[in-house]
């Protein structure tokens, strides 16, 4: 385990598009397996070298934990706040997170511990061997609603994020350094409204994104996403 790497979880979000089919449960307690979504996410995280997690969710979310007294794993440390929006979550957990190097997930973001793990490691030898200032896991798209498209170059070298249609999007795993909390002032002056928009603005800013491709990620947004995770994941988890 690599002591001074951290891991984050946006789990803020509602999750409007799952509710019906969870019956209300927010997000984050969905299970997949025998484990919540965000207890799953963060020993994963753990398993990958991070010596702790923090995770932003909203009100909601923390009440029920509390009220259903939801196991969670000792080194998940939650942030209660109730955010407009995906970046201003993000910025929450920049507010906690120590200079150096972080791992991200959404809390969304299904993939194999061992693909995390192979993430992180090639991660950290972008950034310590080929000068990246980070990395992103993309994966193939299949067709998802409402992709953030990630253009790569052959030197997996990331050129753009968003706008037109490219075979790789992100898949929920970012590796990054707590210095891009150096440009919410920017992001936020900008009036930039989601995580999306101001990982696209780093590219602008100058910083180097690396591409790790991912063999399997799931973005679970809806029932039938839940379905697939728990299908094709459900041993794993």
């Amino acid at each position: 385990m690599v002591g001074n790497l951290q891991g984050a979880i946006i789990a803020a979000g509602r999750g409007e598009r799952l509710r019906s089919s969870t019956g209300g449960v927010p997000k984050p307690l969905v299970t997949l397996g025998t484990k919540t979504l965000i207890a799953r996410q963060a020993e994963i995280l753990r398993e990958a070298g991070a010596s702790e997690v923090l995770a932003v969710v909203n009100s909601e979310t923390a009440r029920l934990i509390k009220e259903r007294r939801v196991e969670l794993p000792e080194h998940l440390k939650l942030v209660v706040r109730d955010t407009a929006n995906s970046m201003e979550s993000l910025f929450v957990l920049g507010e906690r997170l120590a200079p150096g190097y972080f791992v991200l997930a959404t809390v969304d973001a299904v993939m194999p511990a061992g693909e995390v793990r192979r993430f992180v490691s090639q991660a950290r030898a972008m950034t310590s061997e080929r000068a990246m200032d980070g990395a992103l896991g993309v994966v193939r798209w299949r067709g998802d609603e409402r992709p953030l498209f990630a253009e790569v170059s052959t030197d997996r070298t990331i050129t753009r994020l968003g706008g037109g249609q490219c075979p790789t999007v992100t898949a929920g795993i970012y590796y990054l350094p707590q210095r891009i909390f150096d440009f919410v002032a920017d992001a936020r002056a900008g009036g930039l409204g989601a995580m999306r928009q101001f990982l696209a603005m780093l590219l602008d800013k100058g910083l180097l994104l690396g591409a790790i491709e991912l063999s399997e990620a799931i973005d679970v947004d809806e029932a039938s996403d839940l379905e697939a995770a728990r299908a094709t994941m459900g041993d794993k988890a």
